[in-house]
């Protein structure tokens, strides 16, 4: 679990199945190392308005997007540090803002309703702060989780590559230590991102070759809407 604050980067995301898994992350690693954290999980609260006016917009591809999420690594105790996040995309950057809470901090905000009292001591925080003013009827719509392994590089400081499986959501419990739901696409085995800013490494493109690894699409949020949110909604206007 980084504390880093801001980030600024390409991602760049692949479909893979078990077998390209298993060659290409022990390719990998002789180049690059798993984090201290190794097999991780992931818990993200995306945050929506009543008429999921975030994903709508997302997924008409616009040049400018924003997200707002509340994230987790494991299943948070009272004391433990989560992330409240807002990622932006623009012409193909993303952008991503985080402000670490504790998570009792973050109950009782869920509870009263009323911000924490520090959120506006950093720009982060009265950026956090705006959005909710702007938009007073965001709140959280599903709880997404997922199994992550990161890979970081000694020589290329920018260059990250993370493969996330198990990926699930649920939408009837809308806390950080609810029970992890169903699979959100269950044809799908791993989903690689890799993060840059600049070119690839010459030895991570051979990679890609040789293992006959390709571009795909697959945004966690957009297709947990489609394939389930969208339904729950025609479900309720019935």
């Amino acid at each position: 679990m980084s504390l880093k604050k801001v980030f600024q980067r390409k991602e760049t995301k692949y479909l893979l199945n078990q077998t390209q898994f298993f060659s290409f992350f022990e390719a990998l690693q002789a180049h690059m190392s798993v984090d201290q954290y190794g097999l991780h999980t992931i818990r993200s609260l995306y945050y929506d308005t009543a008429d999921y006016r975030f994903i709508r917009h997302s997924m008409d591809k616009p040049i400018y997007k924003e997200k707002f999420r509340v994230r987790s690594y494991g299943t948070p105790r009272p004391d433990s540090v989560i992330f409240l996040e807002i990622k932006k995309k623009i012409k193909g950057i993303v952008y991503k803002r985080r402000l670490p809470i504790s998570y009792e901090a973050y109950l009782f905000w869920q509870h009263t309703g009323a911000l924490p009292e520090n959120i506006y001591q950093s720009q982060i925080g009265q950026e956090i702060a705006w959005l909710f003013f702007k938009h007073p009827d965001l709140s959280p719509k599903v709880l997404i989780s997922y199994d992550r392994f990161s890979l970081f590089s000694q020589s290329e400081e920018d260059f990250r590559v993370t493969f996330d499986q198990n990926i699930r959501y649920q939408y009837r419990k809308l806390n950080l230590d609810a029970a992890r739901g169903a699979f959100v696409a269950p044809e799908l085995d791993v989903l690689m991102e890799v993060k840059a800013m600049g070119a690839y490494p010459l030895w991570f493109v051979g990679l890609l070759t040789k293992y006959h690894i390709q571009k795909g699409s697959f945004s966690k949020y957009a297709q947990t809407y489609q394939r389930h949110l969208y339904k729950e909604e025609l479900f309720h206007v019935i």
